[in-house]
């Protein structure tokens, strides 16, 4: 296996050279790659990881991630990190793209001073929704920020498939700093109907 995550490695520095000199090293049991010193990418198993952010979203409803997950102390725990598929694999473009996401948001997280706030400190954010939140692998302000209310909305999806867009509002509204009541109606329009688009459609 350890074979195959080196053969991973390497055909991900071949094909994503352009984001700059990637380096790896190991990390929970399988390897993280960096650029300068910013973690955008895991290899596992053999498999290329890349970092979930907000601008990956559309590509996550098209193309229902596998998400990067480990054992730790008997229990199965999930990464922020979306496994690349064949069909990504042949199409470079693509893949250079979502990764120059995952690097940049990777990057703007490290330089933000949320990093260590709670959850619970963000408008909307009750005791439960941080506890789903943290089950889903978001556990802090920066990490939430970083993927957005989208994202977020998604990963919770994953686990709760009633899930409804009322949470999305109130994800919204913790992103922005505001009360989700005071969210403008063309904003609640368009998330009820990116919602609305999803396969299969949840309750509401």
């Amino acid at each position: 296996m350890k074979e195959l995550s080196y053969a991973r490695i390497y055909k991900s520095q071949e094909y994503l050279a352009s984001l700059g000199t990637i380096h790896y090293r190991s990390l929970f049991g399988g390897y993280s790659l960096t650029v300068g010193d910013t973690v955008f990418a895991m290899v596992a198993s053999g498999e290329l990881y890349l970092r979930a952010c907000e601008q990956s979203a559309q590509y996550c409803v098209k193309n229902p991630p596998v998400w990067l997950t480990f054992i730790k102390r008997g229990r199965p725990v999930v990464l922020n990190y979306y496994q690349v598929n064949d069909a990504l694999w042949q199409n470079q473009q693509q893949l250079v793209s979502l990764s120059r996401y995952s690097l940049d948001a990777a990057v703007k997280e490290k330089q933000s001073r949320f990093s260590q706030h709670r959850l619970r400190e963000l408008p909307n954010m009750t005791f439960h929704l941080e506890s789903l939140l943290n089950e889903a692998g978001i556990k802090d302000e920066g990490t939430f920020r970083s993927l957005g209310a989208q994202m977020c909305w998604l990963k919770l999806r994953q686990n709760n498939p009633a899930l409804t867009v009322k949470i999305l509002y109130a994800l919204e509204g913790a992103v922005g700093g505001v009360h989700e009541a005071t969210l403008p109606a063309a904003r609640r329009q368009e998330l009820v109907e990116w919602v609305s688009s999803l396969t299969p459609e949840p309750g509401y």
